[in-house]
């Protein structure tokens, strides 16, 4: 199965996605592994996202367009794929489109929705250590100490993009962008919701029965 995940930032749309990949035996990526993965390798398309990235912002949708096209090629599976957060926009939905038809189809497009009031509660209210790395979560996973380590008793930070105000941004930016999307994909009757606020066991039961349920292009 060829298989798109969305969700907006703090809907556990990278658990998902490996959970998923994992029971659907096919490889998946993330737009943020793509742009990892190239920085490191210094390729071409890694150059020309590192500019934009540096400069804080956007990657144009013909360098990300690009990576995730080589990405599928490289696969060479006639057992499908997995895209974690991609496309984001319009634009990218139909590049994609344009380059896998006619020979194949996304088979199913999987939409993790979460109300804004709790994507904003599970953002801001996460923290890490500075020194060993070690995450927390004020309501979900607190230390022991408030502001303190666990493990190595250091300093716990909050990262810049998860204090509540650029939560919010970040979720009106993701909303705006993909709206287009959604609508985009509904018409083709292959979008299909899934309540993000159920535990993690059973948003992955859901995702799943979902892909089980959806009948194959």
């Amino acid at each position: 199965m060829n298989v798109i995940l969305i969700g907006p930032p703090g809907s556990g749309k990278g658990t998902q996605a490996n959970k998923l990949a994992s029971s659907l035996n096919v490889p998946s990526v993330s737009s943020g592994d793509l742009f990892r993965e190239h920085k490191q390798s210094g390729s071409e398309l890694g150059n020309k996202a590192a500019e934009y990235m540096s400069k804080g912002e956007l990657v144009p949708d013909e360098i990300t367009v690009n990576m995730v096209i080589d990405w599928i090629k490289s696969k060479k599976q006639a057992g499908g794929f997995l895209l974690d957060g991609f496309p984001r926009t319009l634009s990218q939905a139909k590049s994609l489109d344009a380059y896998i038809k006619p020979k194949s189809s996304i088979d199913i497009v999987l939409y993790i929705k979460v109300r804004t009031k709790e994507l904003v509660n599970r953002l801001a209210g996460r923290f890490f250590c500075t020194s060993c790395g070690a995450s927390y979560h004020i309501e979900f996973a607190p230390p022991k100490l408030a502001n303190v380590c666990d493990h190595c008793e250091s300093k716990l930070m909050q990262r810049d993009d998860d204090k509540p105000n650029i939560v919010m941004k970040r979720i009106y930016v993701y909303e705006s962008e993909t709206s287009p999307l959604i609508n985009y994909y509904q018409k083709q009757s292959i979008l299909k919701e899934i309540d993000g606020e159920e535990s993690i066991d059973i948003v992955s039961q859901n995702l799943q029965t979902a892909t089980i349920r959806n009948p194959i292009h």
